[in-house]
């Protein structure tokens, strides 16, 4: 069974991308912003890690730069799922070390999951 770490502040999200993933057979923890992301990470690697951009305190793109700068977590594999979907932000994220750079508005929780698997494989 696979972990993932989702990152993600909003409740209804947070709710919908467990079930969907647990339904799918990962284990999944929550981080409902940076900090939290990071104690996570400190006490356990996910295999892989999903990523919302707006998030309270510290941001998607410092999480993101963090983990590509730290040796242990550089390999997760981190696949952004965020509302910012202009060009130069998916160009960003890809250019930072994201895996993926999905869209809330054109993936469903389905969708992602395949993605994930898609990753994970």
């Amino acid at each position: 069974m696979s972990n993932i770490l989702l990152v993600e502040d909003d409740p209804f999200l947070i709710d919908i991308y467990t079930t969907k993933l647990e339904q799918d057979g990962f284990s999944v923890n929550v981080a409902k912003n940076g900090q939290e992301a990071f104690e996570l990470l400190k006490k356990k690697v996910p295999d892989l890690l999903v990523l919302d951009i707006v998030l309270p305190q510290t941001d998607g793109w410092d999480v993101l730069g963090k983990i590509k700068e730290n040796e242990k977590w550089r390999k997760i594999p981190v696949v952004i799922l965020s509302n910012l979907g202009q060009k130069a932000e998916v160009e960003k994220g890809l250019r930072l070390g994201a895996e993926k750079y999905l869209i809330k508005a054109h993936y469903t929780p389905a969708e992602v999951v395949e993605e994930i698997k898609k990753i994970l494989k």
